[in-house]
């Protein structure tokens, strides 16, 4: 037998196909509960109003899907690149900053409001990715279980290498699985997709969180978004059929 068909005899194999079928599922078996809401949260609209205020607003373990995109000040502060309130970092230094101290209670507020083995994407740059995000996970039920790249096909501020990608950091609320959870198993982890910042100077790609929101919830359930600045998560789950409830200092 040659190579070739040997490669070809293993991955056609009974054992590989039962394995295949024990990790990967289409469907999802995750139970979401139906809530009320209280008058002042409105589905798919931009609310202006402080996240903290808004997380507390909604029920324990009832959302399956939600994403963070904290307005962090890492960069500006440790790496001192000097063009804070000039240029393009005019926009960007004008938005309320978010310590690490308030960037954990929104992480464990969401924790508090996501189902079992719900998810929490949540996107940091190469700084905080190298420094690591342990510290805002403290005291919370969640686990990271993958890491996206966004190429944004643009480059940005770098002392040295010149920066064209974000992350998304994949985090579950336990307990831990993908079977029966995550639906949509074609999905890479690098992803090139061009955002204008015209409306907003940390803009996110719709299309891939439209592909993200449709792997972990189903049609007709909430996607929630605290912190939303150009309300893109809004945009991603009205194409999706989904509902959203999101908020943002500046609505």
């Amino acid at each position: 037998m040659s190579a070739t068909q040997e490669k070809t005899t293993r991955s056609s194999s009974p054992t590989d196909d039962a394995t295949a079928k024990a990790v990967f599922s289409n469907e999802r078996t995750v139970q979401v509960p139906k809530i009320t809401l209280p008058v002042s949260l409105r589905p798919n609209t931009r609310l202006k109003m402080d996240g903290l205020e808004f997380l507390s607003l909604l029920p324990e373990s009832a959302i399956p899907v939600a994403f963070l995109d904290p307005q962090y000040r890492g960069v500006l502060d440790k790496l001192a690149y000097g063009n804070e309130g000039k240029s393009r970092g005019m926009r960007r230094s004008a938005m309320a900053q978010m310590s690490d101290a308030l960037i954990g209670d929104f992480v464990r507020g969401i924790d508090r409001v996501l189902v079992p083995s719900g998810h929490l994407f949540l996107w940091v740059d190469k700084f905080h990715l190298c420094q690591g995000v342990r510290p805002w996970l403290e005291g919370t039920s969640l686990e990271i279980v993958d890491l996206m790249t966004w190429d944004k096909g643009t480059f940005g501020m770098g002392y040295r290498t010149r920066r064209r990608a974000e992350h998304c950091i994949v985090l579950q609320r336990r307990p831990v699985r993908a079977k029966g959870v995550w639906k949509v198993h074609n999905i890479t982890d690098v992803v090139l997709e061009k955002v204008s910042k015209r409306e907003h100077p940390h803009a996110k790609p719709v299309e891939l969180q439209g592909r993200l929101i449709s792997a972990v919830s189903s049609e007709g359930d909430f996607v929630i978004d605290p912190a939303a600045g150009s309300f893109s998560v809004l945009d991603a789950a009205l194409q999706h059929n989904r509902n959203f409830l999101g908020c943002d200092l500046n609505g």
